[in-house]
């Protein structure tokens, strides 16, 4: 098979390191691409904007691809698998109007409701002082923009002042053109994710992301500082609950709208103590969690994709590796605000046991420079949560460049 993938980031890396290991594949092309991919096996990078369907379409057909995989959410939204699909072409990511789920919380919250999914009360507004208003009341309550913000259109505010100001900031943001406020949840978080045909749906591991940029869980928001899997403190009963509870209704109301939903649906939940509720919905697999999930799942993951491409996927439980994986991610000086790039990067060779995996990075005149916020993500693979949290900081410290940081506590609270 001839597989095209859309992306650039470090969960593009990560499949694409999957994808090529399945006897299945003898090609993979991916539009931008990043270093890190342009080396594996039988992969080819091609500079390309990813969200513009016609170029997309057309190197599609120009290299005869069999499967075209869309990691990033953007090109979901612009409707660029419609294109595909119009074009005859197998896709793993859902129609545009299943993408709404990601790309506006305020619809997500209307197909939560109709379908009877748990998730906090809450209230969307067209104004921004209007927000701020309501805020001022609420006290602490959990701001929100609407639309798309690359991880950082989220600000739990602990007084309604901190959150009048948040209604005020996230205004300001394309994203921001209507504003949300949310109950507070409490309880651990995670993300479950569901490769999805339409209508049936398989499991991921659960997964547990880290937001915070400093250790403690401390700091701005960021689109994810590091992830383990699996997230040991949901049991097989519960995950099932979920693919139960919130997958399935979720995916029969898209259906019910037309909404063809034959993709990846990533449901960030909370376990509070009345059980689990939806925070948000992704329209594709998480990043940074992708990155340890390929290294748990012990499965080629080709057909499965394939099948929900064609709606005829096998509801069934996954293959997973027996151990963990945690992955750590090696940020920008600067970043989340202001991340510095053009730092030089040093970086040995990963083990057997351990992944890096590339995202901000490019190469300029034969050496390895940052590029972004998020530069890469040292993974690794073990027996045991403490086997794989050792393993992974001993390749993130492994790697640098100026001004690289990193949280050295990815993992830390697992059981």
């Amino acid at each position: 098979m001839k597989l095209l993938l859309l992306g650039s980031g470090g969960r593009e890396h990560a499949l694409a390191w999957k994808l090529v290991q399945s006897p299945l594949v003898t090609s993979l092309v991916v539009a931008p691409g990043n270093p890190g991919i342009a080396a594996l096996p039988r992969a080819e990078c091609v500079v390309l904007d990813p969200t513009k369907s016609g170029p997309v379409v057309e190197l599609a057909r120009s290299r005869a691809i069999d499967l075209v995989v869309v990691g990033p959410e953007a090109p979901l939204v612009a409707g660029v698998g419609d294109a595909l699909r119009s074009a005859g072409f197998d896709v793993f990511g859902p129609d545009a109007a299943g993408a709404r789920i990601e790309g506006s919380k305020a619809f997500a919250k209307e197909i939560m409701q109709a379908a009877g999914v748990p998730t906090a009360k809450f209230e969307v507004f067209t104004e921004a002082e209007a927000a701020a208003r309501r805020a001022l009341e609420w006290g602490p309550v959990v701001v929100k923009a609407d639309g798309l913000a690359a991880g950082k259109g989220v600000v739990v505010a602990t007084s309604g002042a901190e959150a009048a100001e948040a209604c005020r900031e996230l205004a300001k943001i394309p994203g921001g053109k209507q504003i949300l406020l949310e109950d507070v949840l409490t309880g651990p978080e995670l993300s479950v994710m569901a490769l999805c045909d339409g209508e049936r749906w398989v499991l991921l591991a659960p997964s547990q992301d880290h937001k915070r940029v400093f250790e403690g869980d401390t700091g701005p928001n960021t689109g994810g500082m590091g992830a383990y899997a699996p997230a040991n403190f949901l049991s097989a009963a519960q995950l099932e609950e979920i693919g139960r509870t919130v997958i399935g209704p979720t995916l029969r109301e898209l259906a019910r709208r037309g909404a063809n939903f034959k993709g990846a649906l990533y449901a960030g939940l909370m376990l509070t103590p009345s059980g689990p509720k939806v925070l948000e919905f992704n329209a594709r697999l998480g990043d940074p969690e992708t990155q340890v999930l390929m290294m748990q799942l012990d499965e080629d993951l080709v057909p499965l994709l394939r099948d929900c491409a064609r709606g005829t996927l096998q509801a069934r439980a996954l293959k997973q590796r027996a151990g963990f994986s945690v992955g750590i991610v090696l940020a920008a000086a600067g970043y989340p605000e202001s991340p510095r790039t053009g730092a030089e990067i040093s970086a040995s060779v990963p083990r057997d046991d351990q992944q890096l995996f590339h995202a901000g990075t490019k190469s300029v005149d034969g050496k390895l420079v940052t590029s972004g916020g998020r530069v890469m993500t040292a993974c690794a693979f073990g027996s045991t949560i403490g086997a794989a949290r050792e393993s992974a900081l001993a390749l993130a410290k492994s790697v640098t460049w100026e001004g690289r940081h990193f949280r050295a506590d990815i993992g830390a609270k697992a059981p």
